[in-house]
């Protein structure tokens, strides 16, 4: 099985399409190198600071990972339909119940992405003004994340809000090619 297929979610592919898999299995590939990257240099700073040499840009490299992170994993998160979403209110429904809450569950995301984009944008611009130390570089380099994430995650929500009235919230999930096969009672008593 590739890297690809492990990465892109396959469930409820009925609110996805297929041309923004390759961006999904981007976002998950960079949360793993921003995790592992963040963890990397934690274990770095500690290890400095213990010898007594620390490396003072290594809490500014530290940070920037945490927080790109963070922002990375909200719009991967929602394109998996793992974030940011009311599921047990919804998948409890069924027929126009589930299709009202199902809209209003993804127009509050798209008000959520609007807000970063917008606030975002503005802190990014105000960024410019302050300076992380001991590099001097502008804020503005933590910021640039947001207004991204906040594009990414009303794609998203767009992607399954066209996805979900076109086809339906309400798809029976396949089942999952990893599980344990089921045991029925004949094979119980068979066993030792």
């Amino acid at each position: 099985m590739a890297i690809a297929d492990k990465l892109v979610l396959k469930r409820q592919r009925h609110l996805k399409w297929r041309w923004l898999d390759w961006l999904e299995l981007t976002l998950m590939i960079l949360c793993g190198a921003l995790c592992f990257g963040f963890s990397l240099s934690v274990a770095a700073d500690i290890v400095t600071r213990t010898i007594g040499h620390p490396w003072l840009w290594l809490q500014e490299v530290t940070s920037t990972l945490f927080i790109y992170a963070i922002f990375v994993g909200t719009a991967a998160a929602t394109r998996r339909n793992d974030h940011l979403y009311l599921t047990a209110i919804s998948e409890a429904m069924q027929g126009t119940p589930r299709l009202i809450v199902e809209v209003v569950i993804r127009l509050v995301v798209l008000g959520v992405a609007f807000c970063l984009i917008w606030y975002g944008y503005q802190n990014y611009l105000r960024g410019f003004g302050s300076f992380r130390l001991p590099s001097g570089t502008p804020i503005a380099s933590l910021y640039a994340i947001i207004p991204l994430s906040g594009i990414l995650v009303g794609l998203f929500t767009i992607e399954q809000l066209v996805n979900g009235l076109r086809n339906g919230f309400d798809h029976p999930e396949p089942p999952d090619e990893e599980a344990a096969p089921a045991v029925d009672g004949t094979q119980v008593r068979a066993q030792p």
